[in-house]
């Protein structure tokens, strides 16, 4: 293992390839900012250019160009309400709000803070823990999958504000419904397509993500007048402020760590991925926090900010476990990596850090070279990048509609996607007059799909019988940790409710004595 990981160091450290590098990150980040196209469109982009370049390199490059994108990804989330990319939808519940509240400069440092440290996380364990990583993942079976997204659905109380609890539940609903248009994975048949072609493969997460957020966003603030230049107050002079204080620090630092090893995690699973590992590790922050910590969240809570970017990068770096040690893709991205490995003539898998270890470690060591390059690209860059915001109004509310609108018709190239676009924007616009949360939905929608696919394996399995959840260890821990989860929140607030109203009565009797 040493002899390998020499070898992978100085392929990585040689200067073609520390520009690669360079390069990947660049381009990441500047094609990650841009609102819809994310890290698929931006490795699919790098593929041709990759041709004629040592099968190293070429990978350092993607490599670079991947964790760049969901980098980047968050800046538009942060300043515009438009998510870079499908990982960085969490990152605007908070950093919208903060950017909102004259503190965007804080909201991009804490962002790429977070995201080099749960990078960086990400790059260190997969160093030394990649082949028993690759043996754990292998171990989860269909049922446990099952379980693991029915302990992610749990998180859904924690995107929904006090009192808003069974508002939140209709939401998850709905985005389990929504998952279910287009084609079963497991019999074929078409589902709720009413006959169009366009609907068989189903709604895309970008373009409900963008429907939800962006579009949705930019009519609302036109709904309320808000830009008329004269009803903005913005304070210019705190836009570029990215000081974070002592306490601030203190406070997200137990986030920071715990949400890079919780999305590397969620990242080492196959077909889990960064959106999923920023979803559940926002909800675990919030189910952790205290109940009036609580109460910030998703009004500018610098913890759900950090929780969603570390545990997005983490998972990234994740992803790459069982790319490389399996030669199972662990999401989008590491999928059309593993064709450009292919096309390479190399065969991801167990005997890849065996027969060519130069590819194995050096893209494994260029991930903390590169997360370090992210930050000294990044962090001078947010003065500049904030003043995004001094924008005008009129000018920035169709720069917004024109890149959501074109990043959602360059991922498939269908106008239907666009008329789509605006139907959900609309429903979405009647739901958040009536004060009904978008994550929770989004949320049904991201595990419905995974949840139905490993439910029918299951089942499938176990010949119709719901022994399965029991069965397996594994598979009744999870299930027994979710039903804890939903249970004692509640119940602890009752609780707390009837100590509150029994603390009146006693005084009342005790006036009476």
């Amino acid at each position: 293992m040493l002899d390998g990981i020499f070898t992978g160091l100085s392929t990585a450290i040689m200067p073609f390839n520390l520009m690669m590098v360079v390069v990947g990150c660049f381009a990441g980040t500047f094609i990650g900012m841009l609102p819809g196209l994310g890290p698929i469109s931006a490795v699919a982009l790098m593929i041709p250019i990759t041709y004629g370049l040592d099968p190293s390199s070429g990978i350092i490059l993607m490599a670079g160009v991947y964790y760049g994108a969901v980098f980047g990804g968050s800046t538009s989330s942060i300043l515009i309400n438009a998510p870079g990319c499908a990982s960085t939808v969490v990152t605007a519940f908070d950093g919208y709000p903060l950017a909102q509240k004259n503190q965007a400069g804080k909201a991009l440092a804490l962002a790429a803070y977070s995201s080099f440290t749960g990078g960086t996380i990400g790059a260190l364990a997969l160093l030394f823990a990649a082949p028993a990583l690759a043996k754990v993942s292998l171990s989860f079976q269909s049922t446990d999958y099952f379980a693991l997204m029915v302990l992610g659905l749990t998180a859904v109380a924690a995107f929904s504000g006090k009192g808003q609890v069974i508002k939140a539940l209709i939401m998850t609903v709905f985005g389990l419904m929504i998952a279910t248009v287009g084609t079963d994975t497991t019999s074929g048949a078409t589902r709720f397509t009413f006959g169009s072609l366009d609907l068989i493969d189903g709604i895309s997460f970008l373009l409900l993500a963008m429907a939800t957020f962006a579009l949705t966003e930019v009519v609302m603030t036109v709904l309320k007048g808000e830009h008329r230049e004269e009803e903005e107050q913005v304070d210019m002079s705190k836009l570029g402020s990215m000081k974070l204080s002592k306490e601030e620090i203190k406070e997200v630092a137990p986030t920071i760590a715990r949400s890079s090893v919780f999305g590397f995690l969620v990242g080492v699973l196959p077909g889990a991925g960064a959106t999923i590992a920023s979803f559940l590790a926002y909800g675990l922050e919030r189910n952790l926090a205290s109940v009036k910590e609580k109460l910030k969240f998703g009004k500018g809570a610098l913890r759900g900010l950090a929780a969603p970017e570390s545990a997005n990068n983490a998972a990234s770096t994740g992803s790459f476990v069982p790319l490389l040690t399996l030669g199972i893709p662990g999401s989008g991205t590491t999928a059309i990596m593993l064709g450009a490995l292919i096309a390479y003539g190399i065969q991801p898998g167990p005997r890849l850090f065996l027969d060519n270890p130069d590819v194995f470690w050096s893209v494994i060591i260029s991930m903390y070279f590169g997360n370090l390059v992210l930050l000294i690209l990044n962090l001078p860059l947010i003065p500049y990048i904030s003043k995004l915001l001094l924008i005008p109004r009129p000018i920035l509310i169709p720069m917004i509609l024109f890149f959501s609108i074109t990043g959602v018709y360059l991922v498939s190239f269908n106008t239907f996607d666009i008329h789509m676009m605006v139907v959900i924007t609309v429903i979405a616009i009647f739901l958040k007059l009536l004060q009904f949360p978008m994550a929770p939905m989004l949320l049904g929608y991201i595990l419905g799909g995974l949840m139905e696919t490993n439910l029918s394996r299951a089942l499938v399995i176990s010949d119709g019988s719901l022994a399965f959840l029991w069965e397996r260890p594994l598979t009744l821990a999870i299930i027994s940790i979710a039903l804890i989860v939903l249970v004692v929140p509640p119940a602890l607030e009752l609780l707390r409710n009837r100590k509150n109203a029994r603390g009146p009565e006693v005084a009342v009797n005790e006036g009476e004595g």
